[in-house]
């Protein structure tokens, strides 16, 4: 059996799949809260003990580059190593992905029920892809065509510079400077982000802020789904949550027009993680759109670019899918 997890800053993912069934459909899986553990191990031993499983290969996903083997989680404090994993697991085999890549490799998986489509567009068969997913940090990856079919890449464009578009964003990187020395676009365009934008706007001082939300906000960690949830609230929606949503949105969609941009994404964009998910009436209302084609003279290209949301979490499927694929090349060497 092949033990799948999908490691994040905030929730870990473990599932547990037959290897030859659907990478879409765990026979078991179970979500964690990553910081209440002290290493993936501990997480690992007590997922395969309280579902009496025996497992002989795992695949893990991490939110953070993956370098030898190796790989930091960035925003937890764990360490991995494929080999020390291995062993301390008893485990014929285990690898790491990062998680950008995991979801690259689940699209080409991805069918009309897992998706819901912002912009259709025109798109190109075979031509490279996009995938930009914000949540604890903010995950950019592509894909491109090869003799095999498509090819996921990770990146940490998540970390490159914010580029500001709007005076309010531009007041909005003078007041992040004043807190960091470099201010990455994952500073403005994840969960974390949201509370940065709902700090700035606040501290404005042109709309107040609401004491009963302020009291929903026991941790930094759960203030920005407080944040998205009193944005889309209907029909009283909070005003200032409204308006860092506002902003979120525009900021998310240019980001995701600079990846499209660069990776020339004629097969289409992909919009993965938590928060899009959890905010997609405020992604209907064209603020998304709007800033994702707000491209000056490449305006007429990016347009037909089709842009859809990953409706499920799909990292999982990716890391299962490359997990099975590397049993049945084993079984065939």
């Amino acid at each position: 059996m092949l033990l799948v997890g999908d490691i994040g800053g905030t929730k870990t993912d473990l599932a547990a799949f037959a290897l030859r069934d659907d990478p879409r459909h765990p026979v078991v899986r179970t979500e964690y809260q990553s910081s209440g553990y002290s290493s993936l191990v501990a997480m690992v031993r007590e997922f395969v003990g309280a579902n009496q499983l025996t497992v002989n290969r795992a695949v893990f996903d991490v939110a953070g580059p993956v370098f030898g083997g190796s790989a930091k989680v960035t925003n937890l404090p764990w360490v991995l190593a494929e080999v020390d994993l291995a062993r301390e697991l008893g485990l014929k085999s285990v690898r790491l992905l990062n998680d950008l890549e995991a979801i690259g490799r689940a699209v080409p998986a991805l069918g009309p029920d897992d998706l819901h489509t912002l912009h259709p567009g025109s798109p190109v068969a075979r031509g490279s892809i996009a995938v930009v997913a914000p949540g604890t940090g903010l995950g950019e990856a592509y894909l491109t065509w090869g003799e095999r079919g498509y090819h996921a890449f990770p990146s940490e464009g998540g970390h490159a510079d914010f580029a500001p578009t709007t005076d309010v964003q531009t007041s909005l990187l003078t007041w992040l400077r004043a807190r960091w020395d470099h201010v990455s676009v994952e500073r403005v365009c994840s969960g974390p982000g949201i509370l940065n934008i709902y700090r700035f706007l606040r501290d404005q001082g042109s709309i107040k802020e609401a004491p009963e939300l302020v009291a929903q906000m026991v941790s930094d960690e759960d203030a920005p789904r407080v944040i998205g949830e009193a944005a889309i609230r209907q029909p009283n929606p909070d005003p200032l949550s409204a308006a860092a949503l506002d902003l979120f949105v525009a900021i998310f969609g240019g980001e995701a027009g600079n990846l499209a941009l660069k990776v020339l994404s004629t097969g289409g964009v992909y919009l993965a993680g938590g928060i899009p998910q959890r905010v997609l009436p405020a992604l209907l209302d064209g603020r998304f759109m709007r800033a994702f084609v707000a491209k000056g003279r490449m305006g007429d290209v990016i347009r037909r670019m089709p842009v859809h949301v990953i409706l499920r979490r799909a990292a999982l499927i990716g890391s299962a899918r490359f997990g099975m694929e590397l049993a049945a090349a084993e079984s065939d060497s």
